[in-house]
C-alpha cells in the first residue's frame, strides 16, 4: 500500500488531491489522505466582500467533503504540529499520519517583519474568521463614532489604515469605501461623508507591483477619485493603539489598523531541515520537490520554487499549476515515468476596485472600468466551486442592489484601537 498524503485544504491541497483522485483513485494499492486544520475550502478572492457586508460569510466556503463527493480519498480534520521527514510521519495535534508521498500545500501567513505592535495593535486579514473580526470592528467604529460630539475624535475614530498596497490591500480598502459610502454614511445620522477616512500605506513606491504600469496608475487614479489617501515609500515601523508610526518619525492617528503586507512561509514549516528564502518558505526544485527528500512536494504560498521567480508568485493561478505538477509527477514516479519541470508564467491579473470598477489584463489584453468590473465578477463566480455557491454569491450581489447591507454585530469585538471607544474600555478608564 503507497500512501500519499497532503496537507492543506486551501487552492493548492484541493486540486492536488482532485489530480491525485482522478489519475490513482481506482487503485486499490493507494491511499490518499487529505489533512487540514479547516474542513472547509475558502475562496479568498471574494474575502474583501465578506468585510464589507456584501457577501455571507458562508457562501464563500464549500465543506470539503462536499468536494470531494463519491471520490475515495478520506479526509481528517486536524493542526499539523510538526513534520519528521526521517521517519515519513506528520504529528498531529490528534494523532500521526505516515507518509510515501508527502504534499506540502499549507499555505503562507502574514508576516510583520518584526514591526513592533502589529500582533497586539493590527487586525491580521488572511483567515475568515479575520474578515468577519474586521466587519464586526468597522461596524462597531460606526456604532460609536455616531453619537461622538467631538469632530476630531470622530475623525480619528473613522480612521482605517490599510497596510500593504497588494492585492489584498487595494482590493479591501476599495471595498471599505463602498461599505462607508453606501451605507454607514447613509444609515448612521450622526456621521457625514467627510467624518471617515480611508488610508493605504505601501513601503515600496508603487502600488500592486507586478501589475502592468498603465493599469497600476488606473487603479490609483480610480482609488484616489473615491477618496482613499494613498501613500506609497511609507514604511511602517510601529503600530500602537490608535496610531501608526511612519519612518520612525511620523505618526498618523487611526481608528483600526489591517495588516495585509505580504506573504511569509507558514510556520509549522519552520522546524523542516531544509533550505528557506529570506521569507521563510521553502525551497523546492522544478520537480515541485524537496532537494534530499523526493517523496516530499511542495505547493502554492508555502513553497519557492528554485531559478523560478515567475512560477514563485503566491497568487491562485501558480498554487493551481504547483499542484497539478506535483500530483501529475508523483504518479508518472509510481509509473516508473521521469518527472516534468515546472512551466508557468502569469497569464493576467485581475483587481477589483469596489462597486462597477476593476483593472483586468487577461493574454495580454488590457481593459478596467465597467466592463472590466464584470469580468471580474463573471469570472469569479464561475471559479466558485459548486452551483449552491454561485447560486447565492450571486443573489448576494443582486439583493446588494435593492437592500442595504446587513449591519448586525456578530460577536463583541474586544480589539481596541481607539482608548475608550469601547464599553468596557470607557468603564476602565473611569
Amino acid at each position: 500500500m503507497t500512501r500519499i498524503v497532503v496537507l492543506g485544504g486551501g487552492f493548492g491541497g484541493i486540486e492536488a488531491m482532485r489530480v491525485l483522485e482522478r489519475k490513482l483513485g481506482h487503485r486499490d494499492d493507494v491511499e490518499l489522505l487529505l489533512i487540514s486544520d479547516k474542513n472547509y475550502l475558502l475562496f479568498t478572492p471574494l474575502l474583501p466582500q465578506v468585510a464589507s457586508s456584501l457577501v455571507e460569510p458562508r457562501h464563500i466556503v464549500q465543506p470539503i467533503r462536499d468536494i470531494r463527493g463519491a471520490g475515495r480519498f478520506r479526509f481528517r480534520r486536524d493542526r499539523v504540529e510538526r513534520i519528521d521527514l526521517a521517519a515519513r510521519r506528520v504529528l498531529l495535534a490528534e494523532g500521526v499520519a505516515d507518509y510515501d508521498r508527502l504534499v506540502l500545500a499549507l499555505g503562507g501567513v502574514t508576516p510583520t517583519f518584526n514591526i513592533p505592535g502589529v500582533e497586539s495593535h493590527a487586525l491580521e486579514y488572511k483567515a475568515l474568521e479575520d474578515a468577519i473580526l474586521l466587519r464586526d470592528h468597522v461596524i462597531d467604529l460606526a456604532e460609536h463614532a455616531d453619537h461622538e460630539p467631538d469632530p476630531a475624535a470622530r475623525r480619528r475614530m473613522l480612521t482605517v489604515c490599510v497596510v500593504g498596497g497588494g492585492y489584498t490591500g487595494v482590493e479591501l480598502i476599495a471595498e471599505l469605501q463602498d461599505f462607508f459610502e453606501s451605507y454607514v454614511v447613509p444609515r448612521y445620522r450622526g456621521i457625514d461623508p467627510g467624518d471617515y477616512r480611508l488610508l493605504l500605506l505601501e513601503a515600496g513606491q508603487e502600488i500592486l507591483r507586478g501589475v502592468h504600469p498603465t493599469l497600476a496608475e488606473k487603479a490609483r487614479e480610480s482609488l484616489w477619485h473615491e477618496g482613499i489617501e494613498i501613500r506609497t515609500g511609507a514604511r511602517v515601523t510601529r503600530v500602537t493603539a490608535g496610531a501608526v508610526e511612519i519612518e520612525g518619525s511620523e505618526t498618523i492617528p487611526v481608528g483600526l489598523t489591517v495588516w495585509a503586507a505580504g506573504v511569509k512561509g507558514h510556520p509549522t514549516l519552520a522546524g523542516l531541515a531544509t533550505e528557506r528564502d529570506r521569507l521563510g518558505r521553502v525551497i523546492v526544485n522544478a520537480h515541485m520537490r524537496l532537494p534530499g527528500h523526493p517523496e516530499v512536494y511542495g505547493v502554492g504560498d508555502a513553497i519557492t520554487i528554485e531559478g523560478r521567480p515567475e512560477a514563485s508568485i503566491p497568487i491562485i493561478p501558480a498554487a493551481l499549476a504547483h499542484a497539478r505538477l506535483a500530483a501529475e509527477n508523483i504518479v508518472a514516479e509510481l509509473a516508473g515515468r521521469p518527472p516534468r519541470t515546472i512551466e508557468f508564467a502569469p497569464q493576467g491579473m485581475l483587481v477589483s476596485l469596489g462597486e462597477k470598477h476593476a483593472v483586468v489584463e487577461v493574454m495580454g489584453v488590457r481593459f478596467s472600468g465597467y466592463p472590466a468590473w464584470l469580468f471580474w465578477n463573471a469570472l469569479h463566480l464561475y471559479k466558485l466551486v459548486g452551483l449552491r455557491k454561485q447560486v447565492q454569491v450571486a443573489l448576494d450581489w443582486s439583493l446588494a442592489r435593492w437592500f442595504p447591507r446587513d449591519s448586525a454585530i456578530m460577536r463583541q469585538p474586544q480589539h481596541c484601537t481607539v482608548c475608550c471607544h469601547t464599553p468596557q474600555a470607557r468603564r476602565d478608564a473611569a
